[in-house]
């Protein structure tokens, strides 16, 4: 049986945990060569030393140019080539309009929307320029419904921007999809002081549990395969039934 990623190389951001780490590892089973962008070294490099024939750690702030070009480059060098791009960093800061800063603001823009900007930019224009590939944004059920302030907000918008760029590359043979997570057990999920909170909610949700990372990882590897060559500009949900 041909691997469902066989020959692919792939870009995947926030990739050293959570649903970044689980999507690393299936793509890696599959077939591909994955090069995973954090800012957590310790565990970014475990995970490279766990695959050392298909993932490759490098250090990278989503937010800063040359950190994305540097990711770029490296793929590049190492593997000659770029097949899929997911954009998967990002962070949330549980606080209302009038406790949060602007500082605190703009980092959350800069982290879930300006570094998807970014990644299209940078590495799309490598798939624009092959005729080929695939890029998957990592939105939420926020994208679609109401939550936190700075969270929300951008998670509307690489919904958007799924939608400009799925138009403007489509004719060049690449695909742009977001995903829209629901409560997935990760690490940004479980730890801080809400997390008896998101337990009990997680009791409401139509399935009666939260989303395992690995759940929407085979989400990933969907939108990622030629499986899904007809689909672009699309919003893939996984959220036990929450949006139902």
């Amino acid at each position: 049986m041909v691997n469902r990623l066989e020959n692919k190389v792939a870009i995947i951001t926030g990739g050293a945990s959570g649903i970044g780490a689980a999507a690393a590892k299936l793509f890696a089973k599959e077939g591909a060569k994955v090069v995973i962008g954090d800012l957590n070294v310790e565990a970014g490099q475990a995970l490279a030393n766990e695959f050392p024939e298909s993932i490759t750690f490098v250090k990278q702030d989503v937010a800063s140019v040359e950190d994305w070009e540097n990711v770029r480059d490296v793929t590049l060098e190492k593997y000659g080539t770029i097949d899929i791009l997911v954009n998967n960093a990002g962070i949330s800061v549980a606080k209302s309009f009038f406790t949060m800063s602007v500082e605190e603001y703009r980092r959350i823009v800069e982290i879930n929307q300006v570094s998807v900007f970014l990644g299209i930019q940078i590495v799309g224009a490598v798939l624009k320029d092959k005729g080929y590939g695939s890029i998957v944004n990592t939105s939420s059920l926020n994208g679609l419904v109401a939550g936190a302030v700075g969270y929300t907000d951008t998670k509307f918008a690489v919904r958007g921007m799924t939608k400009a760029a799925s138009a403007e590359l489509a004719p060049q043979g690449v695909r742009v999809n977001s995903i829209h997570p629901g409560v997935i057990e990760t690490p940004m999920t479980m730890e801080g002081d809400a997390v008896e909170q998101i337990k009990e909610f997680a009791k409401h949700i139509p399935m009666r549990r939260m989303a395992q990372p690995e759940e929407v990882a085979n989400l990933m590897l969907y939108l990622a395969s030629d499986e899904s060559s007809y689909s672009t500009g699309s919003e893939f949900i996984v959220d036990g039934g929450m949006s139902q």
